[in-house]
């Protein structure tokens, strides 16, 4: 009864990880965005995005991953053999460098509060699709375990990362051209009846 139940609050925790992490680095995107606005709306917008991105990281993002940490010890203590399985092993690696991209996340975040923040918006949209791939390639382990077709996992996440890429490049196409678009209407004289 307690794997089920530490089962249960484990795939909880991680929902509620992954949900804040998604959102962060989005967030991120947002604040370095806010940039490129005029004043007093690039102050407003910068303040208000630290405000939320703190909120996020400390009440819903880091909650998750301790669930999920606390939670997964709980099912090693139920079920210590596990830990001799290959798939295991793959599986802590991907959440090691998940914890490591969770830390990384808050590095940015201050980074962004003091206005050293490097990235631009277009870095941040790939950075963003990074716990993407590393939560299709944990479930899969813990789904198929040690019966894991590898070479077509392999090359699923392989074309989800091309996809991926593809995307936010045709993306900020879209931007630029739309951009342009409304420069262009902007410096048109405007026809009077």
């Amino acid at each position: 009864m307690a794997y089920s139940w530490f089962k249960a609050f484990h795939i909880v925790g991680f929902v509620v990880w992954f949900a804040g992490l998604f959102y962060l680095v989005r967030l991120f995107i947002y604040h370095v965005e806010a940039n490129l606005e005029p004043e007093p709306a690039q102050t407003i917008l910068k303040n208000q995005y630290q405000i939320m991105e703190k909120r996020l990281y400390y009440i819903i993002t880091n909650p998750g991953m301790y669930v999920t940490i606390a939670m997964a010890i709980g099912l090693l203590t139920t079920e210590p053999d596990v830990l001799k399985e290959g798939w295991l092993h793959i599986k802590l690696l991907f959440v090691a460098i998940l914890i490591g991209y969770h830390h990384y996340c808050a590095r940015l975040m201050k980074k962004l509060a003091i206005g050293e923040c490097g990235w631009s918006s277009q870095q941040l949209r790939a950075l963003n699709e990074a716990p993407t791939v590393m939560l299709v390639a944990i479930v899969l382990l813990a789904v198929f375990k040690n019966n894991l077709p590898t070479d077509i996992a392999a090359w699923a996440i392989f074309a989800m990362i091309i996809l991926m890429a593809v995307t936010i490049q045709l993306y900020a196409k879209k931007r630029r051209q739309d951009k342009e678009k409304l420069t262009a209407q902007i410096g048109q004289p405007q026809e009077q009846s």
